[in-house]
């Protein structure tokens, strides 16, 4: 960039230019646009879109990623457009960057920090914010040369940063003390919020997972009255949100929703984003929900595999949810792949359509953590009577003098909860059946 620096993460109300690189990987075809998401993106973040155009190679171009002769065109037309920035699709490495920079006269934006960006205007916690700065400082780390070498100079003096140290030197160490420190917080707060969720473990965990903009918040207001907020825009949900869930016949589940994934998720933003996730970790079933109207969902369904195996959480137990049923083009097709996955149910959280569907695989999966007990206890109780009239299925009771002999059907945490507490009024478990 003649003459100019940048200091700052900024995609807002800006025109710009959209280029990508389509590697063998990818497996996109012919007929498929590749910078269909890279446009929703730009948009999410305040950009005007003013056109793009992509290079089909079998590895990257070490100078531009992409060959020099199309960065060239790009060069002509970002300039011929009065781009204010060009945004690429895949991940640029600093050098690279740099010579886009110089080739263009205008500020290049990688796929990463885009969605830097993004997450930057959505996070509303302190937690969020705290993981989307750690996540933006590790990405700047390597970038601090380019950005910065305006302030190359030296700096000295008795009680200072110590003769002879450059600006440039003084910055990453300022940057990894705050890296560190942000880390330290997140440890503490992941902790906090380990404790907080195993505080929950005599509650069946359900937690929605999927691809960005798949209807998982809409989802949520369907199935619970959240109340959540639902945007028709890409990550539009930071913060994990959790509700009560009732399925009916004494079965209540607790239901979290979280991030979104998307293709290309940067690994250091699912490490910042760990602590967020952690419903997802403790869960005992993931619903992975599915925007079944999109043209590409089978690659979102492998990117959000792949995000789930990065995690660890891809042994849970889940029930795919193929959402947006009110918008499918082609129902056919949907329902032929659907029958590939025998732990589906087909939905539209918009609609309700297919809600009793879902309600009944989750049941499912909720009675496999279900034991049929007998229990004794005080007639008077009327916090553990109502607790088991809430929590459980009552097939019969019988009263004898002050007490109850109960038959309910209860989850076995729950069960062993009460048993574990002192004084809580449950006198005896006369016999329990698998």
């Amino acid at each position: 960039m003649s003459g100019s620096h940048r200091t700052e993460l900024s995609v807002r109300r800006e025109q710009a230019f959209l280029m990508g690189v389509v590697l063998p990987e990818d497996d996109w075809t012919e007929r498929e646009d590749p910078l269909a998401e890279l446009t929703r993106l730009a948009e999410t973040a305040g950009a005007v879109v003013l056109g793009g155009i992509t290079q089909r190679r079998t590895s990257p171009d070490a100078t531009y990623f992409m060959g020099r002769g199309k960065a060239l065109e790009v060069a002509d037309l970002a300039r011929s457009h009065k781009a204010d920035v060009i945004i690429a699709d895949n991940n640029l490495s600093p050098a690279q960057i740099r010579n886009w920079e110089k080739l263009c006269g205008v500020k290049v934006v990688d796929r990463t920090e885009l969605i830097l960006d993004i997450f930057a205007t959505r996070a509303k916690t302190q937690q969020a914010k705290t993981q989307v700065e750690l996540a933006q400082l590790e990405y700047l780390l390597p970038r601090l040369k380019r950005m910065w070498t305006h302030l190359e100079r030296y700096e000295g003096g008795i009680g200072t940063r110590g003769p002879g140290e450059k600006q440039l030197e003084v910055d990453k160490r300022l940057v990894n003390n705050r890296i560190r420190d942000l880390k330290h917080f997140l440890d503490e707060m992941g902790d906090r919020k380990r404790r907080e969720v195993s505080r929950r473990h005599d509650f069946f965990l359900a937690c929605l997972v999927g691809y960005t903009n798949a209807g998982k918040s809409t989802l949520m207001n369907r199935l619970t009255q959240a109340g959540v907020l639902v945007e028709d825009k890409l990550f539009s949900t930071l913060d994990t949100r959790t509700r009560n869930w009732r399925l009916g016949r004494g079965k209540e589940v607790l239901l979290s929703d979280t991030v979104g994934f998307i293709r290309k998720l940067p690994h250091h933003l699912i490490a910042s984003f760990h602590a967020t996730l952690e419903e997802a970790s403790q869960a005992d079933l993931l619903l992975h929900v599915i925007d079944a109207s999109h043209p590409q969902f089978e690659r979102q369904v492998a990117s959000v595999h792949g995000v789930l195996h990065d995690l660890g959480y891809q042994s849970k137990p889940c029930v795919m949810v193929f959402n947006k049923a009110d918008a499918v083009r082609d129902l056919v097709y949907v329902k032929a792949v659907q029958e590939s996955h025998p732990q589906s149910v087909l939905v539209s959280a918009a609609t309700g359509e297919g809600i009793d569907d879902l309600l009944r695989a989750v049941s499912r999966a909720y009675e496999r953590t279900v034991v049929e007990a007998e229990l004794v206890l005080h007639a008077g109780d009327g916090r553990l009577l109502s607790i088991l009239a809430r929590r459980s299925e009552i097939i019969g009771q019988n009263y004898e003098g002050d007490l109850v002999r109960m038959r309910t059907r209860i989850d076995r945490r729950l069960l062993d909860q009460l048993t574990g507490e002192n004084g809580n009024g449950l006198l005896q478990v006369a016999s329990i059946c698998e």
